[in-house]
């Protein structure tokens, strides 16, 4: 049960890949392999149908493996060849994803402003570290958390459930901060709070829980945070 009033949030925690990591950065292998960007949609897409799949099913496919799988199936789909090399490749830039260009500025401030910040993540932990390393941006957090701790992928509850217990807090005074509505809504149905960044093409579902916080970046979901939640 939540406490009574409104309850602070203290504990930040951040999803990585297009919240802090630009995705998009992987367009010109997706129009050089497909001709088109549009298919780094579909592939992602793809990747997080395998990851729910997965979750549901009870199956132990780590990210990496499931990102090699939905871009293959996204050859397949189109009647492409198989993409062997083309897949190592994508792969190989899945490690190194450029930053968004606000998000160091923003964690920065909200640690002044005395919030603890972590990350978590469906990728393994290997992979998360060492895409946080190449953009820079590891030391801003205090626990880089990855899915792998409970063997299940977000949005089910046991990762938020998690990232609370290893940050020391109530569920009820983490926030997830995220740029897809399904983490947004399953931090909140864990009784997180919650925040959703806008990115471009990524809209949020009228039938999912709302987070308080909506914002196009993180500067100005940082901002809200601040207002809102400061300890």
């Amino acid at each position: 049960m939540r406490e009574s009033g409104p309850v602070v949030s203290s504990v930040l925690v951040f999803d990585v890949n297009e919240t802090l990591l630009d995705v998009r950065s992987l367009e010109p292998e997706f129009v050089e392999m497909f001709g088109s960007a549009g298919h780094l949609t579909e592939w992602f897409l793809r990747l997080l149908h395998a990851s729910l799949v997965e979750s549901v099913s009870g199956g132990e496919a780590d990210f990496a493996a499931l990102a090699r799988a939905a871009l293959e199936a996204t050859a397949q789909a189109h009647g492409l060849p198989a993409l062997a090399e083309r897949s190592d490749l994508v792969i190989a830039k899945l490690r190194r994803l450029p930053v968004h260009p606000e998000v160091p500025d923003a964690i920065r401030s909200l640690r002044e402003a005395g919030f603890v910040t972590a990350t978590l993540t469906n990728s393994p932990s290997g992979l998360v570290r060492e895409q946080l390393e190449a953009a820079g941006i590891d030391g801003l957090f205090e626990a880089i958390l990855s899915v792998d701790e409970v063997g299940v992928f977000k949005p089910a509850p046991q990762p938020y459930l998690m990232a609370a217990a290893r940050l020391g807090v109530p569920i009820e005074r983490v926030r997830m901060i995220a740029a897809h509505d399904w983490d947004v809504a399953g931090a909140l149905r864990a009784r997180a709070s919650a925040a959703f960044v806008a990115r471009p093409g990524q809209p949020y579902s009228s039938v999912l829980p709302r987070p308080d916080i909506v914002g196009p970046d993180l500067r100005e979901v940082g901002a809200r945070i601040v207002e809102i939640d400061r300890p």
